[in-house]
């Protein structure tokens, strides 16, 4: 009876843990009515000091979490609604909130590990994408935003369960926490699917991000 009750307790916990990852496709091409201005929209610019990028990457003895910083990004409106937006993000501010500043093993040693080739190459990659392709109603107010993720050259559309407001000439849009396989735009470092990989030295594929955006008119 244990052992069954053990194994229904791992089947949640496994479902638990992918239904926050988001599916991915090949890259879709953007609606003509999403990200463009017109009579009917109007765009509003994000507030680069008041949005967050957060980001949390997980292994077998931890996690650490932190920000990207978001460089340039436009939301464009429609009868108070979201109707489309562009955002760039800074690959070279990556920071990593829960290590101290200096010492053995830092945030900075880690900061430049996910800038360097095993991880986002930001010299050669200094920027990611996220372009918005299509917003759908969802459920308790929610919305579905549709958009090409690009990392690393690499685009993928994904959809993310977001929720979005409008008021006072100030927009907001912030998202659930969604999880993006990140083998899917290149970055195979210690990853769990190598047959070579130590497991309690791998690092795991999914990776946890949310944003929390706000833009004025």
């Amino acid at each position: 009876m244990k052992k069954i009750i053990l194994t229904m307790v791992l089947a949640v916990a496994v479902l638990a843990c992918k239904s926050d990852k988001v599916k991915t496709s090949d890259a879709k091409e953007v609606d003509p009515t999403i990200n463009a201005t017109t009579a009917e929209t109007e765009a509003y610019t994000v507030l680069a000091d008041k949005s967050t990028l957060t980001w949390k990457g997980f292994k077998p003895t931890g996690s650490h979490n932190g920000t990207v910083g978001i460089s340039a990004a436009n939301i464009n409106v429609a009868n108070d609604k979201l109707a489309g937006g562009k955002f760039t993000i800074d690959m070279n501010s990556i920071k990593c909130l829960d290590l101290p500043r200096e010492g053995n093993y830092s945030a900075l040693d880690l900061e430049g590990h996910l800038k360097n080739a095993d991880f986002f190459d930001v010299e050669k990659f200094p920027t990611a994408l996220f372009e918005i392709t299509d917003v759908k109603d969802g459920d308790e107010g929610k919305i579905n935003v549709s958009g090409n993720l690009t990392i690393k050259g690499i685009t993928k559309n994904i959809t993310i369960p977001a929720t979005f407001g409008a008021a006072n000439g100030f927009v907001s849009l912030k998202s659930e926490p969604f999880k993006v396989d990140r083998t899917e735009f290149g970055i195979e470092y210690k990853s769990m699917k190598l047959v070579d990989m130590i497991k309690d030295k791998s690092i795991d594929d999914l990776v946890e991000m949310s944003f929390d955006i706000l833009a004025q008119k």
